[in-house]
């Protein structure tokens, strides 16, 4: 891991993976040391912002300096269930390209429980560890220009769903009901990185 300068008053972790930047995230949470203002999760990195004069950086750097990553803390993580009527237009393409049958399809993705890793390229959109292994596929090679709120999309190693329209190259199964992202609500988001989350099939 390494740290970099990110402004006056936050720093960027590099990681070297999901895992380790995810187990750093989950040791500084637990702790919260005193002035630790935003915690910003990303692939491989994690934002720490801290409050001006409160030395946060400072505890958080020695905090995770003494830290065994390999086994970071547990918790007792939000659990969210979310209803998907498995229509999407790539469902066939996904059965094809793993070797099942469309149903197996869905069965693997509501076996699965999956882990908001982070959140980014759009308001309320998480990114999903814990995908099966024949669901792990590439994007579409052309992205689409418009994709409908509350697709559920396959992507490489995550699932998410999109919370509003917006282009999107990953390979849509289904769709939710779930609002994903509300801006009078508080908290705004519905998923947010730590969180559990099952898929369960609505027929």
């Amino acid at each position: 891991m390494r740290w970099r300068a990110y402004g006056e008053h936050a720093a960027l972790l590099d990681c070297d993976s999901l895992p380790q930047m995810s187990a750093a995230h989950a040791t500084i949470a637990a702790t919260r040391p005193d002035g630790v203002a935003e915690l910003v999760p990303g692939a491989h990195s994690l934002l720490v912002v801290e409050t001006p004069g409160s030395g946060a950086l400072a505890a958080v750097r020695e905090l995770l300096s003494g830290a065994d990553l390999e086994h970071p803390p547990g918790g007792e993580p939000r659990e969210i269930t979310l209803d998907v009527t498995y229509d999407g237009e790539d469902l066939e393409l996904v059965a094809e390209d793993a070797g099942v049958s469309t149903e197996d399809v869905v069965r693997l993705h509501t076996d699965a429980v999956y882990t908001v890793a982070f959140t980014g390229f759009a308001p309320g959109f998480g990114y999903l560890t814990g995908l099966p292994e024949p669901l792990r596929q590439p994007r579409l090679p052309t992205p689409r220009t418009r994709v409908p709120p509350g697709s559920v999309g396959i992507a490489g190693e995550f699932t998410g769903v999109y919370p509003r329209v917006s282009p999107g190259g990953w390979r849509l199964i289904g769709h939710t009901r779930a609002v994903l992202f509300d801006p009078r609500a508080d908290p705004p988001a519905l998923l947010a990185p730590g969180d559990r989350v099952r898929f369960r099939s609505a027929g």
